[in-house]
């Protein structure tokens, strides 16, 4: 199998970034599709991902099964990423979480909405999965092509979904992307809980949203190298 290493690299270099801008902890991941092989992806071995190197990334189907040899422990929850690959030709790249500020809108029903111009691609607001339709005694995780398909369906076409009682799921077309948007999904949760304390919230409309989205994805780079640079310094 070809492997390109810079986006395999650039997987190592996401998941140091994601530990230290606090999207994830010694939970989470994040993985990429892979580009020589387009029905297939590359994901950590089962890792916190603050200690991942390019040793622990697994090349997976999308049904979940490692097709790299001497693959390791795998994350239980890889067919988050299988299943979102299968049904979203257009999602290069996936960021699953539990990050703090976001937990609470997925236990509300409220959804993420852009309260700043940083955080435009959440336009349409988040969407959320309901593990309870599919399984009643669940332990909360999708450890299962099921659950992944049912998480699927319930992203759709967007951008974020929240999962109630877990966390959240990300996509975007590159590695870059995905990490941006993770990092500002949770900033703007933080904004977000501290305006509804204040009063009447004034989110960004659809026009201003994909805007100030298109304007901020050609700039991803000036962010991504600052935080390249934190996680190398």
């Amino acid at each position: 199998m070809d492997i390109n290493k810079d986006l395999v690299g650039n997987l190592v270099i996401a998941n140091h970034i994601l530990y230290d801008q606090g999207v994830v902890d010694g939970f989470g991941h994040i993985s990429v599709r892979n580009d020589s092989l387009p029905e297939s992806f590359f994901l950590s071995c089962n890792r916190a991902p603050a200690l991942v190197c390019e040793t622990d990334i697994v090349c997976y189907d999308f049904a979940g099964n490692a097709l790299s040899l001497n693959p390791g422990r795998p994350y239980l929850e890889r067919f988050i990423h299988g299943e979102i690959y299968r049904s979203r030709p257009d999602v290069m790249s996936i960021v699953h979480h539990h990050s703090a500020s976001v937990i609470p809108f997925g236990v509300t029903n409220i959804p993420l909405k852009p309260v700043y111009h940083m955080a435009g691609f959440l336009g349409q607001g988040s969407v959320f999965f309901e593990i309870r339709d599919m399984d009643e005694e669940s332990d909360m995780l999708i450890r299962d092509v099921y659950l992944g398909e049912a998480l699927a369906k319930s992203l759709g076409k967007s951008n974020c979904v929240l999962m109630r009682g877990h966390g959240a799921t990300v996509v975007g077309n590159s590695i870059e992307q995905v990490v941006y948007r993770s990092i500002y999904a949770e900033m703007n949760a933080k904004l977000q809980m501290q305006a509804m304390h204040m009063g009447e919230v004034t989110y960004l409309n659809i026009s201003e949203a994909e805007k100030a989205s298109a304007a901020n994805d050609s700039q991803i780079q000036r962010s991504w190298n600052l935080w390249l640079d934190r996680v190398k310094g």
